[in-house]
């Protein structure tokens, strides 16, 4: 759901004094804050100018003013002046980089521990999950929480936008599952009370689609609300069927309505829920077929098939997957495994 803002950039053909001027003014000091590009600006600016007086033999040309001693003296004052004050916003940026960088690093270590790192075993099942954040920490969440009465809670979210806000949200999503599902809500429940807390306590141009499906191990039922997320995928018997959205995303509106579906998993079938980092990093003008045909496959090694599907070139967003495959004795001990990149 990413929202794709491309940098400013300046045609190929424009001219090599706009480009000049771009990469002196823009490309490397974007990332500053504002009070610290003025000054840097102001640096450059005392610094061309003490160039172009050397140049023209003046400070005011075409008066030459002054002469002498006292001209070098002041042209060398005001290009060092620059200087210091670029070399000064420079060591100050490169300083608040460092801390970020520090920050996103124990951001990410955190945010893999809320990440489940082993998955209890489902008897009658297997699950694997890959997530790979498209920076160091992103705004996709899975879980797969046990529940009584031989039943598990499965949840996959998307956040919109990326890095360390996106993470912020969803770590809050991940809190309010954990504590709101392991009261064994169902999945209508669990929806209508995040959209409130969402709605109430994050901004407004935040909200998160989401998926929460509590699967009955003993069956293979399913019964889930869709929260404008990307409809996952049931495969058995060979035949797809969607898990359609049954609402709006969460947060958006206080009021908004959602509405609960079922579905199956049948013996031997699998069921695909992922987030569209996945299908946008997919090349083709199907991803849906593509994802369809390596379900249809049948083979153990569906996780990597389908991670061999992203497109490195094109992957702009995080990306999750989680597989819940059904063997065709679901009495039977199967074997969860959490694939982490």
């Amino acid at each position: 759901m990413a929202y794709r803002i491309q940098d400013v950039r300046l045609d190929k053909s424009a001219g090599q004094i706009r480009r000049a001027l771009q990469y002196a003014f823009y490309d490397w000091t974007r990332e500053m804050p504002k009070p610290k590009r003025v000054v840097t600006w102001i640096g450059i600016l005392l610094q061309g100018y003490a160039a172009y007086a050397l140049w023209t033999r003046s400070l005011v040309w075409p008066v030459i003013w002054p002469k002498g001693i006292l001209f070098y003296a002041i042209v060398w004052l005001v290009y060092v002046l620059g200087a210091r004050l670029v070399s000064g916003m420079l060591t100050s940026e490169f300083v608040r980089k460092t801390q970020l960088e520090a920050d996103q690093i124990a951001a990410r270590q955190i945010q893999q521990t809320l990440q489940p790192q082993k998955l209890d075993e489902l008897p009658g099942y297997e699950v694997e999950t890959f997530y790979k954040p498209f920076r160091d920490v992103g705004g996709d969440y899975f879980d797969v929480i046990e529940l009584a009465d031989n039943q598990t809670l499965l949840a996959v979210a998307d956040v919109s936008g990326k890095g360390m806000a996106a993470a912020l949200l969803a770590a809050n999503i991940q809190a309010l599952v954990r504590s709101i599902g392991s009261t064994g809500a169902q999945p209508l429940a669990l929806a209508r009370q995040i959209n409130k807390h969402l709605s109430r306590y994050t901004p407004s141009d935040r909200f998160a689609t989401a998926v929460f499906i509590v699967l009955s191990r003993g069956t293979g039922e399913l019964e889930y609300v869709n929260a404008g997320h990307n409809a996952p995928m049931v495969f058995g018997d060979g035949s797809t069927t969607f898990l359609e959205a049954t609402g709006m995303p969460l947060g958006l509106f206080s009021s908004a309505q959602y509405e609960s579906g079922r579905g199956v998993i049948p013996s031997s079938g699998a069921l695909l829920v992922f987030t569209d980092g996945l299908t946008d990093s997919i090349p083709g003008n199907d991803p849906t077929n593509r994802l369809r045909e390596v379900l249809a496959d049948g083979s153990r090694a569906t996780m990597s098939a389908l991670k061999s599907l992203v497109d490195p070139q094109q992957n702009e967003d995080d990306v999750t997957i989680l597989l819940v495959k059904r063997t065709e004795d679901s009495a039977s001990g199967g074997v969860a495994v959490a694939r982490r990149v």
